[in-house]
């Protein structure tokens, strides 16, 4: 059954991180990333800091199930969109922890936090939706900043990405964070002006897109930084277990 509350959401994103867990699978780490955001946004919510905190509650729980349901599709070998469909195929795939994450973040938040607004701003104006859309901005440049420094800690040649790039890492994780929260809006709001027809056609074609940036950060088109993340993840912690351990310090 789809989640109906925060809390819920909070107790099925800690099955998926026990599970895979015990199994060493990569969608851990997203996992445990999106329910550290997860929780700093009922803490929003609780503390009433959104215009519209039941708004917000609506728009959380429309999110998580997308995600969730996506991800028992796959577990069950049901179709799936093509962005989630190609995060989820890399489960066992030896890639940086950076780039599991954000394979995790293109989808969930190129694609279905789209959906998810232009879902629950459905008969209303999505303008009215904008601010407190914008309000997890600052949540998410927090959880950035603590991702990054915690990451540090079971990859030790992440920092070769700052030298590499003029602060590439930073960027890396900004594309998924804070400007595709931006896309995201925009696309929300072409969703949000059609009629049922059109928007799935749309939704089509934005999965499409999101999956072209997916295979991107699967597999970069610059040969020095695919050189370059094959050399951190050599070096990188691989169990699954330690990897969420050390975010949670």
């Amino acid at each position: 059954m789809p989640c109906q509350n925060i809390y819920e959401v909070l107790e099925e994103l800690d099955k998926i991180i026990e599970s895979t867990v015990k199994e060493n699978n990569y969608l851990g780490i997203f996992a445990y990333v999106y329910r550290r955001t997860t929780a700093e946004v009922l803490k929003g919510v609780e503390n009433k800091s959104f215009d519209d905190n039941a708004r917000m509650v609506r728009l959380d729980v429309t999110f998580a199930n997308l995600y969730l349901q996506a991800y028992q599709d796959y577990r069950m070998n049901r179709m799936i969109s093509q962005s989630w469909q190609t995060a989820f195929d890399a489960k066992n795939e030896e890639l940086t922890i950076l780039q599991h994450i954000m394979l995790g973040m293109n989808a969930h938040i190129n694609l279905d936090l789209a959906i998810a607004a232009s879902t629950v701003m459905e008969g209303a104006d999505i303008h009215l939706l904008k601010e407190d859309f914008n309000r997890v901005n600052v949540v998410l440049a927090h959880i950035v900043d603590e991702l990054q420094k915690k990451t540090g800690k079971v990859s030790r040649f992440l920092f070769l990405l700052d030298w590499a790039g003029k602060r590439n890492d930073e960027k890396f994780i900004d594309f998924s964070m804070a400007k595709a929260r931006e896309q995201s809006w925009n696309s929300a709001v072409a969703l949000w002006s059609l009629d049922v027809n059109a928007r799935t056609e749309a939704t089509y074609r934005l999965d499409t897109a999101v999956n072209l940036l997916a295979t991107q950060v699967r597999l970069p088109s610059s040969g020095l930084l695919r050189r370059l993340l094959r050399f951190i993840g050599y070096f990188e912690e691989k169990s699954v277990s330690k990897i969420i351990n050390a975010m949670k310090e």
